[in-house]
């Protein structure tokens, strides 16, 4: 099945790997939040038991250096897209309250990011996410 939209994910190529799952799990959530009807149907086995649903389309997951993210966000914002943050300064707080805190300290230019999550048309996505690649 092919989408209109594309759902991506761009984390910071030098995070430790438990820090990019991390990241790709909250900007994961960001695009949910956006639109819920990204979610499908709850899943059902043979023998009838229920499980959550899950996302209705793939999400990419790339890797960009900290310029390239940069890149990534004002291409994103330049174009009217509404992009998912994750900063630097977030692996530190233990809560969305802190973590919005941790973002408003920041002008847009001054954000430490480490990743950037987006959904919108196929096309949009590929020129605002172009120069990053997929994770390893």
């Amino acid at each position: 099945m092919e989408f209109e939209t594309k759902a991506a994910i761009v984390v910071r190529e030098d995070l430790m790997m438990w820090q990019k799952l991390n990241v790709t799990a909250f900007l994961t959530s960001g695009l949910v939040g956006a639109d819920p009807d990204l979610i499908g149907a709850r899943y059902q086995d043979a023998s009838g038991q229920s499980y959550r649903a899950l996302l209705i389309q793939p999400v990419i997951v790339l890797v960009a250096d900290s310029a390239g993210l940069t890149k990534v966000l004002h291409r994103a914002l330049s174009r009217g897209a509404d992009p998912a943050i994750y900063t630097q300064e977030m692996f530190a707080t233990g809560h969305d309250l802190a973590n919005r805190a941790a973002v408003q300290e920041f002008e847009t230019g001054a954000l430490n990011l480490v990743g950037v999550a987006l959904r919108e048309e196929r096309k949009l996505v590929d020129k605002i996410t172009k120069g990053a690649r997929m994770h390893p």
